[in-house]
């Protein structure tokens, strides 16, 4: 049984190092110190927040994800293409023998959530209680007898950068219930469909499952959610580096808060058009059924959700296009695909500024400037959700600095982030048990 106290010597002895290599995608000669120094931090803000000693503690890890293609696909069962990226939410974790599940996240208020009930609230709803509460009603709900354990996490999964902090998040709480209560039975598809459960029922918000699944399996994937109960992922080998690419997530400046109305409008809409042809979601509509009924259909749903429903069709198979572009080494059909889904999120999904905006338009102003300095080459487009947060560009490595310098000349220091594929999802650095 590794203990908390035997946690930190092996975290200190370097024994964790390999594993803490790997998730941060470092080099082999690349300095260790800094992974092995947050793990100290995330130790030392447990024994602060709960104690140390020898009661059972484990380490633990979700990754962010980037949507690499698939805009809005996911939750109208469409194909995506995606990766976990080496930014995280890394935790300690232990078991307190109570119903009472407190999570601290570094800078945040403790969270403590009472699991003998396990109904929605509607006091949490849009709050971490509403996730934490969620992911353990979904194990309870496949079998398992989920107890209370006590976490301290630090995350630089930004909120608001288009990387899901969210879906990490929930990730996170899925691992460690997976880790303390269900033997570590629980797979990282079921574990991403318990957080997407929770943000829906629980959170109320009605996001598709590309998040949770890129962050719970890890690397680079293509899945078809055909089936949301068992969609099928398909890992793609992905490396940059080889191609002379890096991926930058640039931060435009605007702001997540209050645009949960704009984000559920997209599947509303999609929705809508789907119902018209008497479907659930547009996966099971023809494309072609929408252009021969264009008129009556433009009169019963309006303009914008037709257009929503073109970008859908669209993208779904330039998800699936990507993907072969890039099994068969053809990374210029790749970036010609990525431009081509940038160019459709703006003009018909319109997820890069809010309704009525004019004044502000930070992301339209990002790619503007990223399309500028890239003079052609490489490719960018809106990252994630949209109408705030970050776009998403691939650099070739002979202009990154240039790339980097001039966006936050224009946008503001710090803005511009170089990330990797992180090979690995949801994890479990040092168990309670080795």
């Amino acid at each position: 049984m590794t203990d908390f106290s035997a946690l930190s010597r092996a975290l200190e002895a370097g024994k964790l190092d390999e594993s803490l290599r790997l998730l941060g995608c470092l080099a082999p000669r690349e300095d260790i110190a800094p992974a092995r120094a947050r793990a100290a931090r995330v130790m030392a803000g447990f024994r602060a927040a709960f104690g140390g000693g020898e009661r059972p503690a484990a380490l633990l890890s979700a990754p962010g994800r980037t949507e690499l293609g698939g805009n809005h696909t996911d939750h109208q069962r469409g194909h995506v293409l995606a990766g976990a990226v080496n930014l995280d939410f890394l935790a300690c974790a232990a078991p307190n023998g109570s119903q009472v599940i407190r999570f601290q996240s570094e800078g945040w208020p403790m969270v403590e959530v009472d699991i003998s009930s396990l109904e929605p609230r509607e006091e949490e709803r849009e709050t971490t209680a509403a996730l934490v509460r969620g992911v353990a009603a979904r194990a309870a709900q496949l079998g398992y007898a989920p107890g209370g354990f006590d976490a301290y996490a630090v995350s630089d999964v930004l909120p608001g950068s288009g990387l899901s902090s969210s879906a990490a998040c929930e990730v996170l709480l899925g691992v460690i219930l997976s880790h303390l209560f269900c033997r570590d039975e629980l797979d990282p598809v079921t574990v991403a469909q318990m957080g997407q459960y929770a943000e829906n029922v629980y959170f109320g918000k009605p996001s598709g499952l590309m998040d949770q699944m890129a962050s719970s399996v890890g690397g680079a994937v293509a899945i078809d959610f055909a089936d949301p109960a068992a969609p099928k992922v398909r890992p793609i080998r992905v490396d940059l580096a080889a191609e002379g690419y890096a991926l930058c997530i640039v931060d435009s400046g605007a702001d997540h808060a209050d645009l949960t109305a704009e984000y559920a409008a997209i599947p509303r809409e999609m929705g809508a058009v789907a119902a018209f042809f008497g479907k659930e979601v547009l996966r099971e509509v023809e494309e072609a059924q929408v252009m021969a009924r264009l008129p009556d259909l433009r009169r019963a749903v309006g303009d914008r959700a037709v257009l929503r429903a073109l970008h859908f069709f669209a993208d779904d198979r330039r998800a699936r296009q990507e993907a072969e572009a890039l099994e068969r080494g053809d990374f210029a059909a790749f970036l010609g695909l990525v431009r081509e889904s940038g160019r459709s999120s703006w003009m018909y999904l319109q997820n890069i500024a809010p309704a009525g905006a004019v004044e502000h338009q930070a992301m339209a102003v990002a790619l503007a400037a990223a399309e500028e300095i890239l003079g052609g080459r490489g490719a960018c487009r809106v990252h994630g959700g949209g109408f705030a947060g970050t776009i998403q560009a691939f650099v070739p490595l002979e202009l990154l600095e240039e790339f980097r310098g001039r966006m936050e000349a224009a946008l503001g220091s710090g803005c511009c982030h170089v990330l990797s594929i992180r090979p690995v999802g949801g994890a479990v650095i040092r168990p309670l048990e080795g």
